[in-house]
This record gives C-alpha cells, sequence and structure tokens, in this order.
C-alpha cells in the first residue's frame, strides 16, 4: 500500500462496494463509522489474480457532523508516511420524501442539508491541507441526478444534492493551482437493497449498480484521471 484514501458512508449500499473496490485495487482505506457500526463493512478482500496486494480496510468510530471527530478521523488517514492520504470520497448522505414545498416544514428542510451537505464540507475541508500537501489529491462527491432534473415532495433533498454538486465544483476552482481535483458523480436510482424495498414494482434492469459506480469513482481518485476537475459525472445506468 502507498496510498490511503478516506471514504465516507462505507457501511451503506453503496459505500460497501467502493469500500471494496479501493481495497482490490491495494488502497488503505479508512472508513469512519458510527459506534457499534464497524460490522456492517466489506471483508477485506483476498488476493486478486491480478498480482496487485489488496489493501486493508481501516474502521474508525466518528460523527461525521462533529467537527472534532471529522479532524480525527483525517489525522488517522494521514497518519501513515508510507501511505499519504490521496483520496476523499464524500458518500454519507440520505434521502427523505416529503410534501411539496409550502407543506415541509423548515426543520426536515434543514434536515436534508445536515446529512448530506455538512459531512461532506467537514471530511473535505479537514482533508485538503493533507491532499495539498502530497501534490496530487483528489476529492470524489456524490451529487444526484435529482440535482439537475428535480421531482415533486423532495425539495430538501434536491437542495441538499445540487449544493453538494455547487460545494464541489467550487472546491475544484480554488485548488486546481494546488494539485487537488475535485469531481462529482450523480447517480440515478441505485439498485440498493434499501431501493428494492421501497420500489418493490421498479424496473430494476434500469437502474445502475453499486459496482458501476464504484468503478467511476476509483478512477476519479487515481491519477488515470489527472486533466479532469469540475466534473459532474452522470452515472445513471438505463435511467
Amino acid at each position: 500500500m502507498d496510498r490511503s484514501v478516506l471514504i465516507t458512508g462505507g457501511t451503506g449500499g453503496l459505500g460497501a462496494a467502493v469500500v471494496t473496490a479501493f481495497a482490490q485495487a491495494g488502497w488503505r482505506v479508512v472508513a469512519p463509522v458510527r459506534p457499534g457500526t464497524a460490522a456492517r463493512l466489506p471483508a477485506p478482500p483476498e488476493a486478486p489474480s491480478t498480482g496487485v496486494a489488496p489493501g486493508v480496510i481501516e474502521p474508525v468510530d466518528a460523527d461525521l457532523g462533529a467537527p472534532d471527530d471529522v479532524a480525527a478521523v483525517v489525522a488517522t488517514a494521514a497518519a501513515v508516511a508510507g501511505a499519504p492520504l490521496r483520496a476523499v470520497v464524500n458518500l454519507v448522505g440520505g434521502y427523505a420524501s416529503a410534501g411539496l414545498v409550502h407543506e415541509t416544514p423548515i426543520e426536515d428542510f434543514e434536515a436534508m442539508l445536515r446529512i448530506n451537505l455538512r459531512p461532506t464540507y467537514l471530511v473535505t475541508a479537514a482533508a485538503l491541507p493533507h491532499l495539498v500537501a502530497t501534490g496530487s489529491g483528489s476529492v470524489v462527491c456524490v451529487s444526484s441526478r435529482a440535482a439537475l432534473t428535480p421531482f415533486p415532495g423532495a425539495a430538501g433533498y434536491v437542495t441538499a444534492k445540487a449544493a453538494v454538486l455547487a460545494f464541489a465544483n467550487a472546491v475544484a476552482a480554488e485548488y486546481q493551482g494546488r494539485g487537488v481535483r475535485c469531481n462529482t458523480v450523480l447517480p440515478s436510482v441505485i439498485d440498493t437493497a434499501a431501493n428494492r424495498a421501497a420500489m418493490p414494482g421498479a424496473d430494476r434492469t434500469r437502474w445502475v449498480t453499486p459496482a458501476e459506480i464504484a468503478r467511476v469513482i476509483l478512477f476519479l481518485a487515481d491519477d488515470a484521471s489527472a486533466p479532469t476537475s469540475g466534473a459532474s459525472i452522470p452515472v445513471y445506468g438505463r435511467a
């Protein structure tokens, strides 16, 4: 292992696929989790047939809404001199439907911002000095297709995901001269167990799989995508 990645939301349906993809590619993966949930992270991968030695997966208990916890997580991710922090993947977030805008309490609206935007901001801000120090860092954020094409009944979620996209573009603009790139992926409906349960009658063949998104995120974190920053990547599957 010669590089580390900090991946938030690693216990989720998408997060497990992303953590696995990075570990299989030989990254040291630092995954903040809520206390008592580390067992929900995927198991470390076995050595693949390609001969690339698999990385390790290191859980760290943290509340990603708390600045002190975030600082401690980033310090852990940057603590191994032989595997400097080279990438941050912001997956943590959440969705809640509501009524139309005039039916949505401000508390519910703001909750979507706290869940989706606050951790992304805190983690990215804390990690940026370390990424700048490496001279070749990458930040990947996860927004949503809904940020570009909203649907009724989810104004808080739509606004929060649009804010994530805007924030990522601001990071790209501010750090393009300091060796740090920032890109965003915008999934449509992801084929997770939670979404299958919520939409049992949907045509899942049109959904995008976590593994497909994970491959895109891994590419954006890798040096192979070095010319790319400020991009908004649609990962819609067949939707």
